[in-house]
């Protein structure tokens, strides 16, 4: 077998994507709060982008924030070849500050600090504090205090207490045994809030019980041997198995609910996420609706033209490809967005056309919707539709929702109607809400619910759609004593007396 090399002639078809073609659909791509920050981006990197302020009481010379003019064409073409030797040396190395302007950026570093809003007081921190006031001997308070570190944000211990152990003899060099261990993790869990230390459910809301409480025992039971029972509604079972009245365990569970399974949660609360819509629907005079796209927060952009006019008197070839690159660049940036809103526009007028019962009557009448039906009205590749109603959110007089609420699949009725999966929840949530809680649907009785009404659901379905609903099952739905109220009731019956 010899192995050599040959040179042949082939001819293949390839799709290559231009730079241009790219920009544009990740522009498109962008929903407007990120669209915003990468012309934020670009101003700061293109000398050539201008910004227009949208100010009405300006003209649109003064709104454009366009240097002053230079006197001599030459100082401004000095300008920007220094300009350019930065640039290049930048990409090059990064160069050290000199001792000046690290003082500078120290000092601006400080005065940031400065300005920035006090971080909020930690699970950890709170517990440094409260040790703090034990007494309690140097080394078992260092030990405490190596547990507290180590709890995650919801005051869960989850490393078994030999391996901390190891650990600690690792980080200090002492050695440590795990009953010392067992002695400091008991201190812990006398802090506040009750139950931080905790090594697992069970231990966490044994540690919040206060034997002053009138059910404390009947608690104790439930927690130590049937949690899981209570999870999964086993209330009969519980009532047999620990000989306890069934009014007696419901009003333990009630008492139990105001325990607090996760007690270092509160110290590390969930920012809220705002939503920027990028679309707008507004109902006319005539009852016609119609989509504007909200580009308020979109800067106005515009080229300068003292650099039109400098890649003219530039001499140096350097300095006109340059700004032939940065010129073109900035045009392909004002084209893709100018691109983003006409798509957009188009885009979300054929959804809400189709989806006009929605508007008008709620969201259980949303109509099954296909992105490729949208793409062969508006006249763009799917994907365009895709990356068109990605992240993307419109306001409706209904609500905000996002773009890709209003797509979806469904089913045909038994008279040949196509139903959305959306009408489909909506109706398993009204069925829930107004089955009887003595004795609630289970799922084939949901099923049979939903075909009476004309929609021919598969069991497998309604058993997904209620776990994406986060309802329970129908056992963890009943209600015990509603049921056992119904059962011990005196039914009337008609009395015979064979005397008489």
């Amino acid at each position: 077998m010899r192995l050599e090399a040959t040179q042949q002639l082939g001819l293949h078809q390839k799709m290559i994507l231009a730079p241009r073609m790219i920009q544009s659909m990740e522009i498109l791509q962008l929903p407007i709060m990120a669209l915003q920050e990468r012309i934020q981006q670009e101003l700061e990197e293109n000398p050539v982008l201008l910004l227009v302020e949208k100010t009405p009481n300006l003209t649109q010379s003064q709104a454009v924030q366009e240097p002053p003019q230079p006197q001599e064409w030459q100082d401004e073409l000095e300008q920007l070849d220094r300009l350019i030797e930065q640039r290049e040396e930048e990409q090059r190395t990064r160069h050290r500050l000199s001792r000046n302007g690290s003082q500078e950026a120290a000092d601006r570093q400080l005065e940031m600090m400065l300005n920035t809003p006090a971080r909020p007081q930690s699970l950890h921190d709170y517990l440094f504090e409260q040790l703090a006031f034990f007494d309690a001997p140097p080394r078992m308070l260092s030990l405490a205090r190596f547990l507290i570190a180590q709890l995650d944000e919801n005051g869960y211990l989850t490393s078994p207490l030999d391996q901390l152990a190891h650990l600690y003899h690792q980080a200090t060099g002492e050695d440590v045994a795990v009953q010392d261990m067992e002695q400091a993790l008991r201190l812990v869990q006398q802090l506040e809030p009750r139950g931080v230390g905790a090594r697992n459910l069970k231990e966490c809301l044994l540690l919040q019980l206060n034997p002053e409480w009138p059910n404390f025992h009947v608690l104790r039971i439930l927690i130590e041997d049937h949690l899981e029972d209570l999870q999964h509604n086993r209330l009969p079972l519980i009532q047999k198995k620990t000989a306890f009245e069934l009014p007696t365990i419901q009003r333990a569970i009630e008492q139990l609910k105001l325990l607090n399974p996760r007690p270092g949660a509160a110290f590390n609360p969930e920012s809220a996420q705002y939503v920027v819509p990028d679309l707008v629907v507004e109902r006319s005079e005539t009852g016609e609706y119609q989509v504007r796209l909200l580009d308020d927060y979109v800067p106005e952009l515009r080229i300068s033209k003292r650099y039109l006019e400098l890649r003219q008197q530039a001499s140096d070839p350097k300095t006109r490809e340059f700004l032939a690159r940065k010129i073109q660049a900035a045009r392909w940036l004002k084209e893709a967005i100018e691109q983003r809103k006409r798509t957009l526009e188009k885009v979300a007028r054929a959804i809400l056309q189709r989806q006009r019962d929605f508007l008008e009557k709620g969201p259980e009448y949303i109509v099954p919707l296909r992105m490729q039906e949208i793409a062969d009205e508006v006249g763009v590749h799917v994907t365009t539709v895709s990356r068109a109603v990605d992240d993307k959110w419109i306001q409706t007089p209904r609500g905000i929702f996002p773009l890709r609420r209003f797509f979806g699949g469904g089913l045909t009725t038994v008279q040949g109607e196509e139903v959305a999966w959306e009408t489909i929840r909506q109706k398993l949530l009204d069925l829930i809400a107004h089955e009887d809680k003595a004795n609630p649907y289970s799922d084939e009785e949901l099923v049979r619910k939903l075909r009476e009404q004309g929609l021919p659901v598969a069991r497998r379905t309604v058993t997904k759609y209620r776990k994406l609903l986060k309802i329970p099952s129908s056992r963890q739905r009943k209600d015990w004593a509603l049921a056992s109220a119904r059962s011990s009731a005196p039914t009337s019956s008609t009395s015979c007396n064979p005397c008489s």
